[in-house]
């Protein structure tokens, strides 16, 4: 198995930790190459064994594959930008998260207050699942949730947290110059600016 590299910027780990870490990341640019459900379902079963309190295991994913029915319908709520470059995936995606559970021993579902944490958990298992399979995975958050609710389906009892394109990484041709220009791996904060022990740090305050 492959994993996609970073190609126009070298990243560089500060402390040891995998190259799938550094190697993942969220590029726009997408051949047209077509991807199979059994393909897709392989990214759906790294994602099914996150964590989540309670094993409550509150992700849905709603997904249409490039050239069915259902495609054109997935890009309608994206902005103007993300579907300039989306309209070239493979497989466009919604994660969705339940809000409410049932907890072990009890009768009577309740609010979950990590419903988004851990359907974020199973994104991450995803995104890197694509990364290990030689193909990409970029999350969205440009896009009207009201709209993907209404056009999705979506009940109340869930949120809709992000939109996902899927596909092989692309030679640019089909990406207008805005996300072009923006296409490449992006760097991090050192993780002195986010990770201290003890009580809070002023530091906190100033990281990105």
């Amino acid at each position: 198995m492959t994993v996609q590299t970073a190609s126009r910027t070298k990243r560089t780990a500060e402390h040891p930790a995998e190259r799938i870490f550094l190697d993942r990341w969220s590029p726009r640019e997408f051949s047209q190459d077509q991807i199979s459900e059994a393909e897709l379902h392989t990214f759906f079963e790294a994602a099914r064994w996150a964590r989540s309190a309670y094993n409550s295991q509150p992700w849905r994913f709603l997904y249409a594959l490039l050239g069915q029915p259902e495609f054109d319908a997935f890009l309608t709520p994206l902005i103007d930008f993300n579907r300039s470059w989306a309209q070239h995936a493979a497989a466009l995606i919604y994660l969705l998260s339940k809000k409410q559970f049932t907890p072990p021993g009890r009768t009577e579902a309740q609010f979950s207050c990590t419903h988004s944490f851990d359907a974020g958990a199973a994104w991450a298992n995803f995104a890197n699942q694509t990364a290990v399979a030689g193909w990409a995975a970029h999350g969205m958050n440009g896009f009207d949730v009201d709209k993907a609710r209404t056009t999705l389906g979506v009940p109340d009892g869930f949120d809709v947290e992000i939109a996902i394109a899927v596909g092989r990484k692309g030679d640019g041709a089909h990406l207008p110059p805005a996300p072009l220009q923006r296409d490449q791996p992006s760097a991090r904060t050192a993780s002195l600016d986010f990770a201290g022990r003890g009580l809070f740090p002023k530091r906190f305050e100033a990281a990105q």
